[in-house]
């Protein structure tokens, strides 16, 4: 497949998905851990995984994409991974949706947990869990 300056290229990494952004000369900008932000070519991007692409009619993006060398950022989980890369590129704006959805699933998960665990909760699910056993 053909890819076009700006489109977003995207693999499985293991339960998160990593994204890069295709440039002029059909290179891919990425972020990963160990090398920070850098260019790639599509077959050392795709590590033998199925790519998805997804096309995107942004200006600034097209600009950041048709540029041979842009700026290097080192990676950082947290405020400057994969996402927040592609981010950058399509809007100027850093963000990670993956990251956003992790943290709020660890942050509910915490927080049933939490209330689980609570004596009070713990007594009135046992109390509940009485009374409907008498109704049976």
């Amino acid at each position: 497949m053909r890819y076009r300056p700006g489109d977003v290229v995207s693999r499985r990494k293991g339960l998160v998905m990593h994204r890069g952004v295709v440039l002029a000369d059909g290179s891919i900008l990425h972020n990963s851990p160990f090398r920070g932000e850098h260019v790639v070519s599509e077959a050392e991007f795709r590590d033998g995984k199925r790519l998805h692409v997804s096309r995107t009619e942004c200006p600034r993006q097209r600009r950041y994409a048709a540029s041979s060398q842009p700026e290097s950022r080192g990676y950082n989980l947290l405020t400057n991974n994969c996402e927040h890369t592609v981010s950058r590129a399509m809007t100027g704006e850093a963000e990670s949706p993956q990251l956003k959805s992790w943290v709020a699933g660890i942050g509910v998960a915490t927080v049933a947990f939490a209330l689980t665990r609570h004596p009070a909760v713990t007594a009135a699910g046992y109390a509940l869990g009485r009374k409907l056993a008498s109704k049976l």
